[in-house]
């Protein structure tokens, strides 16, 4: 476990707003992992996901991240949502709008593409309803593969899928920190994805193991339930 995560860039100037949802994803985390963090800000943040992956599997990971994203809406809420706006054309690309301006504080500057996905007569239609992160803010700070995949890749997808009804896959590159976001494509199982071969980000992480072919983290599972 890392002694602390990368401090943030300082490219970053946090508005007010931003601030304040820094703050509120914060508290969410440190009522998870049962303590604050002696960080202020978005490093805080970043600490908080250390502490989260502190101990726990990779499912247990993302299981808490799932929980934090849950208390962040109140529950009728989400029951309106699912049950009243079905995922078609216009919602997701709404839905793709709005995530492309409300999240810039937690993953950086975000720019709308238009993407092809499968309808529901299995036909390719083309929408509006992907986004291109430029730089992952995120990634950047962390530096970790792991925490990438299992607190924010798939507890994103499983929370939009689950509590919106809302299809979504997200597509870290770690080259360059960008990631692409495409609401309407159903995710795929993580052991198909290239992501899950990802080594270690080894001049970024503080917890990189050089020798290993992928991250540990991502195939951190419970002894005895190892994937074959």
């Amino acid at each position: 476990m890392p002694s602390k995560p990368l401090i943030d860039n300082n490219s970053y100037q946090d508005n007010w707003f931003d601030r304040l949802l820094i703050g509120l994803f914060s508290r969410k985390m440190a009522q998870v992992v049962g303590q604050g963090s002696e960080l202020s800000g978005y490093a805080g943040l970043v600490d908080l996901s250390v502490q989260i992956m502190g101990g726990r599997t990779a499912q247990q990971q993302q299981d808490a991240l799932v929980q934090v994203l849950r208390s962040l809406i109140p529950a009728p809420i989400l029951w309106a949502i699912r049950t009243l706006f079905a995922p078609s054309q216009r919602i997701l690309e709404w839905n793709a709008w709005f995530a492309s301006r409300l999240f810039t504080w937690l993953v950086g500057p975000c720019d709308l593409k238009e993407v092809t996905v499968i309808d529901d007569q299995g036909q390719p239609r083309t929408q509006q309803s992907g986004i291109h992160i430029q730089k992952c803010r995120y990634l950047e700070a962390s530096g970790c593969v792991g925490m990438c995949i299992n607190l924010c890749k798939l507890p994103t997808q499983t929370f939009f899928s689950q509590e919106f009804g809302f299809p979504l896959t997200l597509t870290p590159n770690f080259e360059d920190l960008s990631c692409e976001m495409v609401f309407g494509h159903p995710a795929p199982d993580i052991e198909t994805e290239a992501v899950y071969h990802q080594p270690c980000l080894r001049e970024r992480c503080t917890i990189a193991q050089p020798r290993a072919a992928a991250c540990p983290q991502v195939r951190n599972f419970e002894r005895g339930k190892e994937p074959l």
